[in-house]
């Protein structure tokens, strides 16, 4: 199953195994479940702590990785292959007792949660989200035992699917109930578990010293623009939403000068790291809600979190990005996962052999018709101009594909449905003026971005489109704010120049705080 390579370099991890692990087939007579026979074997020659037995389970093929020292239990439903691949590694390292990198605090938490957790996490093999859903929820199994886990491919278990109306991954559900949908990291958990958990956290944010430099975002211009700030010496913090921001929505980077070929989670783990190599004040799952600038006697700008807690700085630097733009016709909010998706890699493989559209003619859109076109029936693309933006290479290609049809100057209108999924959309002929209807399963939306700045209007200067207006050094309008990356009126919307645009911002910063010494308001406080 696992070739050479692999082989080694997973038997150099379980040389960290501190106690036996127990692997716990329940297989079937499909190809899938020998294949799960054949990796639990091979993981098995690997080390001496570590045995397989078969029993006859509720899903078939699953694996159950478990110790009896400590009667923690992680299952894999499907063959945890692709994306899935690492979720095992550390599922078998952390019941074997290898610690977790999480802080002393969290782990306390986690093992302090009253009650018994059972989640089942339905995936995607080609959803790049999942395994991080997944990884957090294996942790808290692996510190818990009255946690469990379950990852479902979605593929493979499509009767559970079907019968849930799962039609966007991650999907998670705890004790038979949704919990959550999409990308949801450990600490948001815990504070949907933990009830106490945001006010805690708030009475300790606001207890912080004041920054020198005061990052929002956690994306690639966030991250860099943090690094050039610790490097200077100052007093440096990070709010972020989540930290990576869309780059760990993006499968294939093939652009990042000197790196022919990466993932956007794996940069995202690299920007990180390379962040917490220097003295920076990370606080991670954080959402700014309010900024106010320096004025009058006060002599900081001040950042209010959602929690409610204030964070105060000398210079702040704005680097929240973009997300996806939605349709806003009708339907879309409420069939929005379930049939309405922004993810392709994500979610595709939930509409295997069905008919999907793709909103947008741009390099996203016409990717995604491509990438879908390999799982689906039928892909529509309906795009709103005269002609497809996309590069001509993407458009030679999916003029190839004979299960791809494209249609231009089409207006959407409305998405419908039963209910409890989509059914198809409405368009309009902006030629003709003509109304159409399109029956479909899924419907992809890849129009463009909107920069995350609705929280700033009246605050600093934004253009028409919500960017904000900065100058060479990321200026913005008020004396002391900066900003970078996809947030700004930047022309191009690239990793590398959102990396490049921190940097400039956060030497601009620097450069502000030795000319502009701290008011005497705050030097007599």
């Amino acid at each position: 199953m696992l070739d050479t390579d692999l082989k080694n370099q997973l038997k150099t991890y379980l040389q960290n195994l501190k106690r036996p692990v127990e692997l716990i087939l329940s297989a079937d007579d499909s190809p899938k479940a020998q294949e799960l026979k054949s990796l639990a074997q091979d993981i098995d020659s690997l080390s001496e702590l570590i045995s397989v037995s078969e029993i006859q389970g509720e899903r078939m093929p699953s694996m159950k990785v478990t110790s009896a020292e400590t009667d923690t239990s992680i299952t894999f439903a499907g063959l945890p292959m692709g994306h899935e691949f690492t979720s095992l590694v550390l599922a078998l390292l952390h019941t074997g007792g290898h610690p977790l990198k999480l802080d002393d605090d969290v782990i306390a938490q986690i093992k302090a949660l009253p009650g018994e957790y059972h989640f089942e996490t339905y995936v995607s093999l080609s959803c790049q989200n999942c395994p991080d859903v997944v990884q957090a929820l294996n942790m808290m199994a692996a510190i818990n035992s009255n946690i469990t886990n379950v990852m479902i491919d979605g593929a493979l278990f499509q009767t559970e699917v079907f019968d849930r109306d799962i039609l966007a991954v991650p999907s998670v559900y705890l004790n038979g109930k949704l919990f959550s949908q999409g990308r949801i990291s450990l600490a948001e958990m815990l504070n949907k578990l933990d009830t106490g958990a945001a006010s805690r956290q708030a009475e300790q944010l606001a207890q912080k010293d004041v920054f020198d430099m005061l990052v929002v975002g956690g994306g690639p211009a966030g991250a860099s623009a943090a690094i050039y700030s610790a490097r200077k010496g100052l007093n440096t913090g990070v709010v972020a939403d989540k930290f990576g921001g869309q780059v760990a929505e993006t499968v294939a980077i093939e652009n990042f000068i000197s790196v022919k070929a990466t993932e956007g989670p794996k940069l995202v783990a690299n920007l990180e790291s390379h962040v917490r190599e220097y003295d920076v004040d990370v606080m991670d799952n954080q959402l700014g809600v309010k900024l106010t600038p320096r004025q009058g006697p006060n002599p900081y700008h001040e950042l209010t979190l959602e929690n409610g807690a204030t964070l105060k700085s000398q210079t702040l630097l704005l680097a929240t990005g973009a997300r996806w733009r939605e349709m806003n016709v009708p339907g879309e909010q409420e069939y929005r996962g379930k049939g309405v998706a922004y993810c392709p890699h994500c979610d595709g493989p939930l509409f295997k052999g069905k008919r999907v559209a793709v909103i947008g003619g741009g390099n996203s859109g016409i990717e995604a018709a491509i990438d879908l076109a390999n799982i689906v029936e039928h892909v529509t693309v309906l795009e709103f101009d005269t002609q497809l933006r996309a590069d001509d290479v993407l458009q030679r290609k999916a003029a190839s594909m004979n299960n791809i049809s494209i249609i231009t100057q089409a207006m959407t209108t409305q998405v419908f449905g039963d209910g409890s999924r989509v059914k198809g959309l409405n368009y309009t002929d902006r030629a003709t003026g003509e109304q159409h209807s399109v029956e479909l399963a899924g419907i992809f939306v890849q129009i463009g971005l909107v920069p995350n700045t609705e929280w700033l209007k009246g605050v600093v200067e934004l253009t028409p489109r919500g960017e904000i207006i900065v100058d060479e050094r990321g200026q913005t309008s008020v004396p002391g704010i900066f900003a970078a990356g996809d947030v700004t009126n930047t022309p191009y919307k690239q990793i590398i120049i959102a990396m490049g645009s921190g940097a400039t911002a956060s030497l601009g910063a620097f450069d502000y705080l030795i000319r502009h010494s701290v008011p005497e308001q705050a030097n007599a406080a």
